[in-house]
């Protein structure tokens, strides 16, 4: 278990709110022992979740030839045709993964290939779980193509609480299925779309996992 380099500055300034909250509260507010236990508690439990957040697991990755990955860990909440309106603008099969606060939020390649498209849009913080937030929140989307038949568009949208979405890549370059592509800070979604010929492997409610869960297979 490792933690992203996306969370130093989250985790530092974290911890130091958190020093200086207790030793306030130490000094001007120290009361009852039932109360100073409470207080303690919640200040381990805050600076515990925003550090488990950036944890990135060490996991194998599920290398499927013909098969598109999941790119982040969550719970299916959309599965069937949809209109794609930025990229390939036309009807595709969508897949929407929601990635509670207590997911990993690490993304990755859900295929091999090349960067064919980049694209990173500003916006709202609307709940993630909302179909409209796919459009209008901050969301970066990108394009692998393995050939010219079997592309994957994913959208990396940031949630309510999110307000910092990481990609790596670029236009051009070389992929592997299960590498990291980036994270999303703080709640949020990722949407697949798929050619309407891919055979989907899951259905709305599955839990999922980044480079180990197959979506469907092309």
């Amino acid at each position: 278990m490792k933690f992203h380099e996306a969370g130093r500055v989250s985790i530092t300034v974290c911890i130091l709110v958190v020093l200086i909250l207790t030793v306030c509260y130490v000094l001007f507010l120290a009361n009852l022992w039932w109360v100073n236990l409470i207080f303690y508690a919640l200040m381990v439990i805050v600076a515990g979740i925003v550090i488990r957040f950036f944890r990135v697991p060490y996991r194998i990755i599920n290398k499927v030839e013909d098969g598109v990955l999941a790119p982040a860990d969550g719970t299916i909440v959309f599965v069937g045709p949809a209109f794609e309106y930025e990229y390939f603008k036309d009807e595709r099969i969508k897949i929407s993964i929601f990635m509670s606060i207590n997911n990993v939020h690490v993304n990755s390649y859900p295929i091999d290939g090349t960067i064919e498209y980049i694209a990173y849009h500003p916006g709202k913080y609307l709940l993630a779980k909302r179909p409209k937030s796919s459009v209008d929140n901050e969301h970066n989307t990108i394009v692998v193509a393995k050939n010219e038949q079997e592309k994957v568009l994913f959208r990396q949208i940031a949630g309510f609480v999110a307000r910092r979405i990481i990609s790596y890549p670029e236009v051009g370059d070389k992929v592997n299925q299960g590498e990291e592509v980036g994270m999303i800070k703080f709640g949020s979604r990722v949407d697949v779309f798929l050619p309407l010929g891919a055979q989907v492997a899951v259905k709305k409610g599955n839990k999922v996992v980044s480079k180990k869960t197959v979506l469907a297979y092309f």
